[in-house]
């Protein structure tokens, strides 16, 4: 008779009712996170001064909507419904962003840096739950979702590489001077 190991033990566990249901319930979150991002991402955009800076954002917006895309064929995968679950996290770093446009002057690096600073935090935030997400898929060993799950993960770092890289490349230096 074969036993089963630590690792398959707990794989059986997560693939679980009660654990899937509750992968599940994260990726509606992300996909409500999502679509809240890509909503607010143009009045970031607009409200931007540098020109880097507004570029970014839309670019984001594309990119997001391209996460949409993929969390589709993720609940495709999974068998379910694609359909978001109101993420208060993400719901909250929008509202940020908006006091951030509403408590700085127009046409400032000081609300770049702002814009900016909102932008990372709701990014991490994105890295936190995709990262999560990722190992949650592959310990259920749905290496499809995982890849899947990982394409967007790695988008979100690269876009939060290139925040930090507008930063240091000027918006920073220029708030400072203001």
């Amino acid at each position: 008779m074969e036993t089963k190991s630590k690792s398959q033990k707990v794989n059986s566990k997560m693939n679980s009712g009660k654990f899937r249901e509750f992968f599940v319930d994260q990726l509606k979150d992300v996909y409500w996170a999502e679509h809240a991002l890509a909503e607010a991402l143009p009045e970031m955009a607009e409200a931007a001064t540098c020109g880097a800076l507004a570029k970014a954002f839309q670019k984001h917006k594309k990119e997001t909507e391209g996460q949409i895309r993929i969390l589709e064929q993720v609940f495709e995968l999974m068998g379910e419904k694609a359909e978001g679950k109101k993420c208060d996290a993400m719901a909250g770093l929008i509202k940020e962003a908006k006091s951030m446009i509403k408590d700085t002057e127009d046409d400032t690096f000081t609300r770049d840096a702002g814009l900016v600073l909102a932008a990372q935090k709701s990014e991490h935030y994105e890295i936190a739950s995709y990262g999560t997400l990722v190992e949650f898929a592959q310990q259920m060993g749905e290496l499809k979702v995982a890849k899947l799950l990982q394409k967007i993960l790695d988008e979100e770092k690269k876009t939060d590489v290139s925040l930090t890289m507008l930063s240091e490349d000027g918006v920073n230096e220029g708030a400072v001077k203001e």
